[in-house]
């Protein structure tokens, strides 16, 4: 069992991480901030409270893994693994440039700390399945947690995955689904409705649980139950909020995907609103 975080340091590093995410996307000027701000205190927990890995060993044997599976998301990822120490702050700055090793979506040949590339919606998940078969299989006592979005469900090889993770009793896959009920064509609900989702995944034979998807008292407690349970892979979904932390962004479907450039003006708005949270 892990030690209880500190959530007052959580809350706080999860904050400027949301900063970055903003200024990243700025200086691109594309990106998807909507989805990457509801997904941030899921990444936050994990980069600095729960994953046993070493900045200074990437490639270690030992590590658990992190697989985004919601790739385009990869402004938050990046914002964790910067703040963590695999790269310097100011790469962040060359987000999407094409000499950059940040690009649009996470690539593992690119970019240290990405443990595997992504961005086709639903094969990041398939992938964090078959690493965590192999680890088993070497008998390694590593974890591999992975993020999906609610949308991301509609594709069929998310559950293509999920079969294969419960036949083969993965307890060391730990999985978090990015409820925020906004995909870029609407509601999730309107366009192709996921729920109900934890009934879902327990039907399938996981083990599942719903909790707040901002509250990290909730997610802490929903990963330790997952950690002591064995026999079936472990879903955690959470109720988000797309552009979490910015009222203006908040619920908005614009915000899933940035369509223009912003401003400077516009830009010191954003991150004078996420002051005030």
């Amino acid at each position: 069992m892990a030690a209880e975080p500190d959530y007052d340091a959580l809350r706080r590093i999860a904050k400027d991480l949301r900063r970055d995410i903003v200024l990243m996307i700025a200086a691109a000027g594309s990106g998807h901030p909507g989805g990457s701000l509801s997904a941030i205190d899921f990444i936050t927990y994990l980069y600095f409270h729960r994953l046993r890995i070493d900045p200074s060993r990437p490639d270690w044997g030992e590590r658990d893994r992190f697989v985004l599976s919601k790739g385009h998301c990869v402004p938050a990822l990046y914002a964790a693994l910067a703040r963590r120490g695999y790269f310097p702050r100011d790469v962040l700055w060359t987000l999407r440039d094409i000499e950059s090793p940040l690009q649009g979506h996470p690539d593992m040949r690119k970019t240290t700390g990405v443990d595997m590339t992504s961005g086709s919606l639903g094969q990041g998940f398939s992938c964090a399945a078959g690493m965590a078969l192999g680890l088993k299989l070497q008998r390694k006592d590593c974890r591999v947690y992975v993020m999906l979005s609610d949308a991301e469900l509609q594709e069929g090889v998310v559950w293509e995955a999920a079969m294969a993770a419960r036949h083969y009793g993965l307890d060391n896959l730990i999985a978090f689904i990015d409820n925020n009920r906004l995909q870029t064509d609407g509601f999730t609900a309107e366009v192709m409705d996921p729920s109900p989702i934890v009934e879902k995944w327990r039907s399938f034979g996981w083990e599942a649980w719903e909790v707040d998807g901002h509250d990290f008292r909730e997610i802490h407690a929903a990963v330790e139950s997952s950690q002591a349970r064995r026999g079936a892979p472990h879903m955690i979904v959470g109720r988000t909020v797309k552009g979490k932390g910015i009222r203006s962004m908040e619920n908005r479907v614009e915000w899933h995907a940035l369509g223009k450039p912003l401003a400077p003006a516009e830009t010191e708005r954003l991150l004078a609103e996420l002051e005030r949270t």
